[in-house]
């Protein structure tokens, strides 16, 4: 065994290496979803985090580049019980392990997923330290991993964000769904792309983070996308003239973006329209006047059981998230409208009198499921009727 994975408990877990030969920290968590592992690599959501997977077989579709959800992969560290020894998908231009290798990124197989799991839930998220080079001892190991800061109060958000403004898929070349075609066609039945709508609403989105496929659902929903850095003042946002802003996913800390509540709470008293997820509804939350809190291991995966309150409606999401709004701190104009049936802790929340609405999930979620993708339509409808 040429790696291992040291906890700040004192646990050390032995394996075996692959990816890139090097070392890395962060905090250890771990995703429940049987596939998408690509889609968590490449989400800016787990900067500063050792990702495990739950799922007991990972990488047996490979990589391809054009389901990657930002511009590179952000994970500190991959972490699962075996990797498959070979790919095989139409799509697969390149193996788990090259694409991590590529891209600087430890990875470690072999070690018991379970009880590493079992612990994270028992004891909650942990400080971690994962080495790929060989030659470290434990007990140095558990030095690093104990020397490690953590994230409570960093801001991880500035590191992932795209530094210059940009407009989404101009040329309507990213966003198309593709479908399989059925019988004879003239061109690559792989390739077939479903029709854009115009996009006839511009919108502004703030980049706290952002997944692509947000992105993609956005314009296929007929918006036109501004995306702007997370340190973007309203009157930035303002100069695009948006008829609704999008606060999105991201990383880290939401109580240490302080920059990014004051810009919120500005244009949330202006009265635009406003859709946040994830960390967007964690900075809405704090703008609105709440409070947020640390979970004990979070939410990271594609089986969480949402209620929706009004509806009495269940939608089963996916998620990635380590803190979460406190119900208890909101002001009475602000009603929790969803919430999540395992813990209890909120899912969504509404405005009674301003057009203004988010959810701590992803209605995005790619490769799934896909209960949530309506809210798009729901802001595409509150926008229209502003």
């Amino acid at each position: 065994m040429n790696a291992l994975l040291a906890l700040e408990d004192g646990s050390v877990f032995h394996g075996f290496a692959f990816g890139a030969r090097t070392s890395a920290c962060g905090e250890v968590c771990f995703n429940t979803s049987m596939t998408g592992y690509q889609e968590i690599l490449t989400d800016p959501s787990y900067k500063g985090q050792i990702v495990t997977m739950t799922y007991p077989h990972i990488g047996n579709y490979g990589v391809n580049e054009a389901d990657v959800e930002s511009w590179r992969p952000h994970v500190a560290g991959f972490v699962i019980r075996e990797l498959s020894p070979v790919m095989s998908n139409w799509r697969a231009e390149r193996s788990l392990a090259e694409y991590l290798e590529a891209s600087g990124i430890p990875g470690i197989q072999g070690l018991d997923t379970r009880a590493l799991t079992k612990k994270l839930r028992v004891h909650g998220a942990l400080n971690g330290f994962l080495s790929t080079n060989g030659g470290i001892s434990d007990a140095e190991a558990l030095q690093r991993a104990r020397e490690w800061p953590g994230l409570l109060g960093v801001d991880y958000v500035k590191e992932v964000t795209h530094p210059e403004p940009f407009l989404w898929d101009e040329h309507d070349r990213q966003s198309a769904n593709f479908h399989l075609a059925r019988g004879p066609v003239a061109t690559d039945a792989r390739q077939i792309r479903e029709p854009l709508p115009p996009a006839d609403i511009p919108i502004v989105a703030l980049d706290y983070g952002m997944k692509y496929n947000i992105l993609r659902r956005l314009r296929q929903h007929g918006f036109k996308v501004q995306v702007v850095p997370a340190t973007a003042t309203a009157e930035a946002v303002w100069q695009h003239k948006p008829a609704g802003v999008f606060l999105s996913n991201g990383p880290g800390d939401p109580a240490a973006l302080g920059y990014a509540v004051r810009t919120v709470v500005d244009l949330a008293n202006a009265g635009v329209p406003i859709f946040g997820i994830c960390l967007g509804h964690q900075i809405l939350g704090q703008a609105l006047g709440g409070r947020t809190f640390k979970l004990k291991f979070g939410h990271r995966g594609a089986n969480q059981p949402v209620k929706d309150l009004a509806s009495g409606k269940v939608e089963i999401t996916s998620q990635n998230h380590g803190f979460a709004v406190d119900p208890a701190s909101l002001p009475a104009e602000v009603v929790v409208d969803r919430i999540n049936l395992n813990d209890q802790t909120v899912e969504g929340m509404r405005h009674r009198r301003k057009p203004i609405f988010c959810v701590q999930y992803h209605p995005e979620a790619s490769p799934g499921p896909h209960d949530s993708t309506p809210l798009f339509a729901e802001f595409r409808a509150l926008v229209e009727r502003q």
